[in-house]
């Protein structure tokens, strides 16, 4: 499985593509590339789903410059690039500190 650190570092050099899905939701949620750049200063692996539906995946939770959340589910196949999922700016009514979800 790939390392956070080496989605990290993708992420911070733009070294990532979309999936149908994520792509759509970008631009729905006005998240930018170099949000998705920002935030791969300071990710944290926050669920991981070693048993995911097509491949090992996590949800990560990183912070913009501009401080803003964001939720970057991404797969954990070993590659070049980091394959991303979906994202979005986590809701504060479901999520504790944004890192654990509320019941």
């Amino acid at each position: 499985m790939k390392p956070l650190s080496d989605i990290q570092q993708q992420l911070k050099s733009g070294n990532f593509e979309f999936t149908r899905h994520a792509f759509k939701r970008a631009i729905e949620r006005n998240i930018s590339e170099q949000e998705i750049r920002a935030v791969g200063n300071n990710l944290e692996i926050i669920e991981d789903y070693p048993d995911d539906k097509y491949s090992p995946s996590a949800l990560l939770l990183g912070f913009t410059q501009s401080d803003r959340p964001l939720h970057i589910q991404v797969s954990r196949v070993e590659s070049d690039t980091t394959k991303i999922i979906t994202l979005y700016e986590p809701d504060r009514e479901e999520w504790i500190n944004y890192r654990i979800r509320r019941d």
